[in-house]
């Protein structure tokens, strides 16, 4: 069985992976523009893997700023079937630290207006969002945790802002309320584009902060956020090595790589020619 390519974004504090093999830097242009940066192309424990730095390697994007769909279908471009994120997040629980790391199986949108479909311009589709992580990916994920001695939790929220500027007390105290576990600007778009793209996602949180809600604690700073980041890259360049090393030829258990197989509403014989052929790597196998 042929393996696929295994994608890697990463956030803030995480702008390399050393260790790679046979490196190439790809600039990819989509037709949605330029990704964030070149993607690195190697071999990472035996298996081929392309490594994209979310922001820039210079950190020059905010969130807001990011092409999300330039990024997600750059990956799909290179064949990836898997896309690893890791991100910097702000704890919204008391027993989750700093340093510790959450893998999300939820997401909530908290963002004001980002693009983040494929869809429009005649072509109509509504992919399952309920569960917007692939459970195969997240267990694996939490396997190798563990197995480098992480503080890592599976399973959680991940409310997701806008930003760039961090919560205001007010806004972190009703977060907490809602219950949800962390809080970040970036993953929500890349989770349901990765679906879009039938591409198996799954994120490490990794958590510098308690926002401003925490009474005893610092209040969120770019210092002490840069400084938590330092550690949680190391430890998430493990958990990723290992994921990697460990991770299966094929995607079986999880419905990823079929999430469009139901989803377009559209005609097929009305569907615009120049988005058939734009989203063709997406929805070629479906509208032959």
């Amino acid at each position: 069985m042929s393996q696929g390519l295994i994608g890697i974004i990463g956030g803030s504090g995480l702008y390399e992976m050393e260790g790679l093999d046979r490196v190439e830097e790809r600039r990819i242009e989509t037709p949605f523009g330029a990704p964030s940066d070149a993607y690195i192309i190697g071999s990472l424990a035996g298996r081929r893997v392309a490594f994209l730095a979310r922001h820039g390697r210079s950190h020059s994007l905010m969130p807001s700023e990011l092409n999300f769909r330039a990024n997600i279908f750059g990956f799909k471009l290179l064949g990836a079937e898997w896309v690893i994120s890791a991100s910097a997040v702000g704890s919204m629980r008391e027993d989750l630290p700093p340093l510790d790391i959450v893998i999300p199986d939820q997401f909530f949108d908290r963002t004001k207006g980002r693009v983040s479909t494929f869809f429009g311009g005649g072509l109509v589709a509504h992919v399952s969002f309920a569960d917007p992580t692939c459970p195969i990916l997240g267990k694996s994920l939490f396997a190798a945790g563990q197995s480098v001695g992480a503080r890592i939790h599976r399973g959680g929220t991940y409310l997701c802002i806008e930003g760039p500027q961090f919560s205001t007390r007010a806004e972190s105290r009703i977060y907490r309320s809602w219950g949800v576990d962390v809080i970040g600007m970036t993953n929500l778009q890349e989770a349901k584009l990765c679906r879009e793209a039938e591409i198996c996602y799954a994120t490490l949180a990794l958590v510098t902060d308690y926002d401003v809600w925490h009474e005893t604690e610092q209040d969120v700073s770019v210092e002490a956020v840069v400084a938590i980041l330092k550690q949680n890259a190391e430890t998430a360049k493990a958990i990723i090595k290992t994921t990697v090393s460990s991770f299966p030829a094929g995607r079986e258990g999880c419905a990823c790589g079929s999430a469009m197989q139901d989803a377009i509403i559209t005609a097929r014989d009305a569907i615009p020619a120049d988005v058939r052929e734009r989203l063709r790597p997406i929805i070629g196998k479906y509208v032959q």
